[in-house]
């Protein structure tokens, strides 16, 4: 292909392309086709659209080609074919991990299953009764047909050459040659020792050791006078810097050091320090109580200052309630505690107004955010069990954990206590107009916070992770589950053991047996020996 002849269009378009930066979206080309081949197959193609796709395509199949034979290969070609061979690579790796996974699993299982596994079946039948061990063994040491046996007679029987060689009618036999040549020995040796044993040889053995040992005790005796002579000094009072004259003084000291420190007219002394720190301590318990005696007695002249107010303030028109509510508040503000009167609210129960006050115990209490109910009432008719069922509702219409119901003295049912409890719920007589009985109103509210208190810790005590406790229910029963196989395993080990036990028990008792019989037969041979050794030759 060649250009049109258009050369001022193609050196502009190359100058937009170099001063924009990037490519145009599409290039008019007019070109005039001269190879003859291109030609023909363009001429085979419908003139107009249908001819110019085909040389577009033809172009483009052109300049692909061409890049390719520089060297430049499309990049998302090659990351496409690299990413779908490493995830064939991976897929054939997982397969073969899988089948090598099976492969061995079931050649382990196959080898050492103890069920029926081929390494079991071959200790079975290497260590069972009759088997290929307990064969071996018989064969090799058993009866008088055996290995052992047989090597025996051949070479300590009667007719084998060892037994030749010791024959005592054997002139030339190894018990003529012994004992000529132990009798020669004998001689020497003889001699040898009388010779060291003679008191006439000054060079001998006993005569060196006469001399020796007479040297040695006289030694011996001159050292153990000295160590003596050294052990008594030790132990005599005479010699200040004796043993027995230092353990002396030190016990006088240490007995006069516990004297002074256990004696009361030295005030430097541990009892005379410690009697001072009783004292200082008792005196200060004393002025301890005196304080809060004192504190005891302005508390309660402040409050029957204001249970008078308070009886006052009743007798001018708050009713029973109102009294409750007003001589509990004072007590839960000195405590922290947050009171609120809920007897014109309802509750959670609906259109229920039971609970007329509610304490909620303060951040600094031993339980924050605990709460009990009171129900006050004036009004006869208020049996127990009746003020029990009330306080349970209550309490659970104000979400309280703890319940106080106060009755009027006026009204409370003959022979109640002053102060009771049952269960959660906290029962108590007041007198609106009597200050002595505020105590005992103190005392309930008192009660009511320790069970809210014991409630809330137990409450914390009981929260338990559930989730845990299931896991831990699915563990347990996964390993009891296990059991099963571990007796089964036992059971077949104490079988094995028993086999290998009375296995090794017959072969200890043919092998006892053969020893018995070496033992004769060794016994025979010594006594042969012996005799040939004393028959003279």
């Amino acid at each position: 292909m060649a250009n049109n002849g258009r050369p001022d269009a193609d050196a502009r378009a190359d100058i937009a392309i170099d001063d924009a930066g990037e490519l145009p979206y599409a290039l008019p080309l007019e070109l005039t086709v001269q190879d003859p081949e291109t030609v023909a197959e363009l001429v085979s193609h419908a003139e107009g659209e249908e001819r110019e796709r085909f040389a577009l395509t033809a172009l483009r199949i052109g300049v692909l080609a061409l890049r390719q034979a520089r060297g430049r290969i499309d990049a998302d070609v090659v990351r496409r074919e690299s990413d779908r061979l490493l995830e064939t690579l991976q897929a054939r790796f997982d397969d073969h991990s899988r089948h090598l996974h099976d492969r061995i699993a079931g050649s382990l299982g196959e080898y050492f299953d103890p069920n029926d596994g081929r390494l079991h079946e071959r200790i079975e039948r290497l260590v069972r009764k009759d088997g290929e061990l307990e064969a071996v063994i018989r064969r090799q040491i058993g009866t008088e047909d055996s290995e052992l046996c047989r090597t025996l007679a051949v070479h300590f029987g009667n007719d084998s050459a060892l037994m030749r060689l010791l024959r005592p009618d054997q002139s030339d036999g190894l018990l003529a040659s012994l004992r000529d040549t132990v009798e020669k020995q004998l001689d020497t040796q003889r001699e040898h020792v009388l010779r060291q044993f003679s008191l006439d040889n000054k060079e001998g053995a006993l005569a060196r050791f006469i001399a020796e040992l007479c040297e040695s005790q006289d030694g011996l005796t001159k050292q153990l006078h000295e160590k003596i002579d050294v052990a008594v000094r030790q132990f005599s009072l005479d010699d200040d810097d004796s043993a027995l004259s230092r353990l002396v003084r030190n016990v006088r000291e240490a007995q006069q050091t516990i004297t002074s420190e256990f004696s009361l007219d030295d005030e430097r002394s541990a009892l005379a320090r410690l009697r001072k720190q009783l004292l200082e301590l008792m005196q200060e318990d004393r002025k301890t109580n005196r304080d809060f005696q004192e504190q005891v007695k302005t508390a309660l002249a402040e409050m029957r200052t204001q249970r008078t107010e308070a009886a006052r303030t009743t007798l001018h028109g708050h009713d029973f309630e109102s009294a409750v509510f007003e001589c509990i508040q004072r007590q839960a503000q000195r405590l922290g505690d947050v009171p609120t009167p809920t007897g014109n609210t309802p509750g959670l129960i609906r259109h229920c107004k039971k609970g007329d006050c509610v304490i909620e115990l303060g951040p600094e209490s031993a339980a924050p955010g605990a709460k009990f109910v009171i129900e006050a009432k004036e009004k006869a008719g208020y049996a127990l069990p009746v003020a029990r069922a009330e306080i349970e509702e209550a309490r659970k219409n104000r979400a309280a954990q703890v319940g106080l119901f106060v009755y009027s003295k006026k009204c409370a049912p003959p022979g109640l206590e002053p102060l009771g409890r049952f269960g959660h719920d906290v029962f108590v007589v007041w007198d609106a107009e009597d200050p002595a009985t505020d105590v005992v109103l103190q005392a309930a509210v008192s009660l009511a916070r320790a069970l809210c208190v014991r409630t809330h810790k137990h409450d914390e005590a009981v929260q338990v992770d559930f989730a845990e406790i299931d896991r831990a229910i699915l563990e347990i029963e996964k390993r009891a589950n296990s059991f099963d196989e571990i007796e089964t395993s036992v059971e077949t080990i104490k079988r094995q053991a028993d086999k290998i036990a009375k296995t090794a028990s017959t072969a200890r008792k043919s092998l006892l047996s053969q020893v018995e019989l070496l033992n004769t037969r060794i016994a025979a041979t010594r006594t042969a020996l012996a005799t040939a050794a004393e028959e003279p030759v």
